[in-house]
């Protein structure tokens, strides 16, 4: 019974959300009295160098104060179909820091609903941040790059955050009236029960359980979005004071050759998309930016 339960879940939330385009923990997400630095208005997303290593992953933490703060505005998407021409969020603000090892994003935006469980045409909470592979030469498109200019797209789901919060909702918990007679993999065998596990039988990433909730993706346009075989970005987020506050982080070097390779005194760019599930934003209904410009300080 629990395991096909997860099963009808997995469905769900595959049904209800759409591409567009070290795992956190609950305790490591949780607020932290920091004072939050003043915008500085520029238009250069400075990442200062802070102590440690590892992942950058704690939401409120005292080192976010030593970055500027950037206003990030953000776009209405009306280039493909189906457009947004309202989008509910029109700014991001954005600060960077990085350790020599990791680099990681803290966006923060203002959302009057928390849209974190996916049922039936509900959508989720999402931010995601974009960064070209190739930092050396011209970028691509930012609109999830082109054809041979791949770009790595970390995005973060107030669903899975949830998840990793809470534990995972069960059918009954977002559907009180369902109700199943029986279910198919407690008559079949494994192999002929996978065409009724929806999502969960043909592999879906988005349906697995989740140590992050961050998805780790490539792109090179429109309609290519593919989730990396090897997951190196992490985060958390947390909902306070009426907005989101997000931490999107990943390694400077790795042996993923789907994502860019950076070291301190590198200038790169940097592109945002978010989706107010309340809006009912999901996919490309969804509010994005152009491309701005990072430098990582030595």
């Amino acid at each position: 019974m629990a395991k096909w339960t997860l099963q009808l879940v997995a469905v769900a939330l595959a049904a209800a959300v759409t591409l567009a385009g070290g795992p956190a923990t609950a305790q490591s997400n949780r607020p932290r009295s920091a004072a939050p630095a003043a915008p500085t208005g520029g238009t250069t997303i400075t990442a200062v160098r802070v102590a440690g290593s590892g992942p950058i992953e704690d939401v409120l933490g005292a080192p976010w104060s030593r970055a500027p703060m950037v206003n990030v505005p953000m776009l209405a998407q009306t280039v493909t179909l189906p457009h947004n021409d309202h989008p509910a969020v029109k700014q991001l603000t954005v600060r960077a820091l990085h350790n020599g090892g990791w680099i990681a994003f803290l966006i923060e935006w203002k959302d009057p609903t928390v849209s974190n469980r996916i049922v039936l045409d509900n959508f989720g909470d999402q931010v995601a941040v974009q960064l070209p592979i190739d930092t050396k030469g011209a970028p691509p498109s930012p609109m999830m790059g082109h054809a041979g200019g791949r770009v790595n797209i970390m995005q973060w789901r107030a669903a899975f955050q949830r998840d990793i919060d809470y534990a995972a909702p069960t059918v009954r918990d977002l559907y009180p009236n369902a109700w199943a007679d029986h279910y198919p993999d407690e008559v079949l065998s494994a192999t002929d029960a996978r065409p009724y596990s929806g999502a969960l039988g043909v592999e879906n990433p988005i349906s697995r359980g989740r140590a992050t909730p961050v998805l780790d993706q490539m792109a090179e346009g429109w309609g290519s979005m593919t989730v990396k075989p090897d997951q190196h970005a992490v985060g958390g987020g947390v909902y306070r004071d009426g907005g989101w506050h997000v931490v999107i982080t990943r390694p400077m070097r790795s042996d993923d050759q789907n994502a860019p390779r950076l070291a301190p005194g590198d200038r790169t760019v940097a592109a945002f998309a978010v989706w107010e599930g309340g809006n009912r934003e999901v996919g490309a209904r969804k509010a994005w930016s152009a491309w701005i410009p990072v430098v990582v300080t030595k």
